[in-house]
């Protein structure tokens, strides 16, 4: 299978979805119409590999895991990362409002897109999707820990990051935040520190694989149920978000800035009269609109593709 240059560039979204705490890769890999085809080729990097790169040979057990599409997809997301942490990093202190203005309305778009592919609306279906809704809620208003920035500590972050990661609504960039962790590992990743990457990396590899494996399962046997909760998670997520908000906490970053940690959200006129500073509501529904328009476009295209 040759390269797939858009494979690589909805790596490239993803990748700059997981730096902004609230906003979560998964989400894009659902919309760009990739997702189950990621969870199916890395719930099949198990055990039974072995067997097949025995009886087909290492072309074949490339083709079976889908290799040529996860190293594109990884390729695009570690560009993007590393090549976009400083620019998201200078969006979000000096233009927060259009950028998470852009992102709220690619989320809330994407609720109506994931939400249209739901077969059948029940009691069990308004459950699952109130249960997503509440655990999300409680990760976004939850208070921070303070671990210690130990190569355990970056290893268990690894993991429990990259299963929000993989999740649509939950942000693995906030879960490392809610550690104590999202400045250690930013810092590492800008300062090319490959001790802590690589400790870093492979806690995502095993969360990956392992929970990989349950939401693959979990979308083959309760498909509707499983996407009625993922819509709970990102429609729960909203109010993180949200482009106006009220800094209630604050942290310092590794270069010793004091950046906003606990935000609440509040009305774009009570942002201007707390802040002093205009609350760009043209900017902020120009950016919105932005972001229904790529999740449009997208939908379109894939459907053109097919």
């Amino acid at each position: 299978m040759s390269f797939d240059f858009r494979t690589f560039l909805k790596g490239m979204a993803m990748g700059a979805a997981d730096v902004v705490p609230g906003v979560s890769g998964g989400t894009i890999a659902f919309i760009s119409g990739i997702y189950d085809r990621l969870l199916e080729s890395i719930r099949r990097i198990n055990p039974s590999l072995v067997g097949v790169w025995r009886r087909e040979g290492v072309a074949g057990a490339w083709n079976y895991i889908n290799g040529t599409f996860l190293v594109t997809l990884l390729g695009g997301i570690l560009t993007s990362i590393f090549t976009l942490a400083r620019v998201i990093t200078y969006l979000l202190a000096n233009h927060p409002v259009p950028l998470w203005s852009f992102f709220f309305g690619l989320i809330l778009i994407s609720l109506v897109h994931i939400g249209r592919s739901i077969k059948g609306h029940g009691v069990g279906t308004l459950l699952s999707a109130a249960a997503g809704f509440g655990l999300a809620y409680i990760i976004t208003v939850a208070n921070p820990l303070t671990l210690e920035a130990s190569y355990i500590n970056f290893l268990l972050g690894g993991m429990l990051a990259i299963c929000a990661m993989i999740l649509p609504g939950i942000s693995g960039s906030f879960i490392l935040l809610l550690l104590g962790l999202y400045g250690p590992v930013l810092a590492a990743v800008k300062g090319f520190d490959l001790s802590i990457i690589v400790v870093f990396a492979c806690g995502c590899a095993l969360g990956l694989l392992s929970f990989s494996h349950l939401l693959s399962f979990l979308l083959r046997r309760f498909h509707g149920l499983t996407l009625a909760f993922l819509c709970g998670l990102m429609l729960g997520t909203l109010n993180k978000i949200w482009p106006w908000k009220e800094v209630l906490t604050w942290r310092t970053n590794s270069g010793g800035d004091r950046v906003p940690l606990l935000e609440q959200a509040i009305s774009p006129w009570h942002y201007e009269a707390l802040t002093g500073a205009s609350a760009q509501i043209p900017m902020a529904l120009l950016c919105a609109a932005a972001g229904i328009g790529l999740v449009w476009g997208l939908e379109r295209f894939a459907a053109r593709t097919q």
